[in-house]
């Protein structure tokens, strides 16, 4: 249960990647999005919390910002409250951010930084007060914009499955690998009849299934899979995380869209 609202995180929010380690043209618009969590893929399923992404761009990268808060009631007298906190700063190269998870008031405090050079990639993960833990990751692991953005170029080109590696800064501090499958709409679960419609902007979108495991592991069963509704600029909806003890869904709440700032050519 601890891993409940950390996994919604990554999987859902923060997508993935395919085996390529240059993004070629950016897919990913800048927005603010807020979904309203739920235990359960019923219809009336009880509202858990909320989740926050806040995802912004200038002309050195991007930051993304990310927000959870959950309060589960697993009885009448024994609740569970937690929350996440994800800030990161991304660049082509590098990637620095801070995790805080807070689990009925028991404080995890992460940090770390991936760097991309001469076609290795390193990470440094720090957690808690113990020292930095070094890493290699393995050299087709992206991170976690550039991981969206290039799966919206693979689905964009018909590829209807595909292997694909991720650095995760929230579940695992390390590199997911993960199997992308596109779905038929039939497989897509219903949006809630009580949830008011949310705009999005006209575009493409895709029903995807993903399926994560440990990118060091590849024999382990999947940790969780997501099914989700992935638009053509970065927008993701009506997501379903199966953990295989739970399901966690999250529903667009609310959409702002920014503008994508005009940058000079290197």
């Amino acid at each position: 249960m601890p891993r409940i609202v950390n996994t919604l995180a990554v999987a859902g929010l923060a997508l993935l990647t395919a085996a390529c380690p240059i993004v070629a043209v950016a897919q990913v618009q800048p927005h603010r999005a807020e979904y309203v969590l739920r235990l359960g893929v019923a219809a009336n399923a009880a509202r858990i919390g909320t989740a926050i992404n806040d995802l912004s761009q200038d002309c050195a990268g991007w930051r993304l910002k990310r927000d959870i808060k959950s309060e589960i009631a697993l009885t009448t007298s024994w609740r569970m409250s937690l929350s996440s906190k994800f800030d990161a700063e991304e660049s082509r190269s590098a990637l620095r951010y801070s995790t805080v998870q807070i689990q009925n008031g028991s404080q995890r405090d992460m940090k770390g930084r991936v760097q991309r050079r001469s076609g290795e990639i390193r990470a440094e993960i720090l957690l808690g007060e113990g020292p930095p833990q070094q890493l290699i990751l393995p050299p087709p692991t992206m991170l976690p914009v550039a991981a969206l953005d290039y799966l919206i170029d693979r689905l964009r080109a018909r590829a209807t499955s595909f292997p694909a590696l991720m650095f995760d800064g929230e579940v695992i501090s390390d590199a997911f690998l993960v199997d992308v499958t596109e779905q038929g709409r039939a497989s897509l679960r219903a949006s809630r009849p009580a949830d008011r419609a949310v705009s999005v902007p006209a575009g493409q979108s895709w029903p995807a299934f993903l399926s994560f495991t440990r990118g060091r592991h590849q024999d382990q069963r999947p940790l969780f899979t997501v099914q989700a509704l992935v638009y053509d600029n970065g927008v993701v909806d009506r997501l379903t995380v199966e953990t295989g003890l739970v399901s966690v869904t999250a529903d667009l709440k609310s959409l702002e869209m920014r503008p994508t700032p005009v940058c000079p050519r290197a």
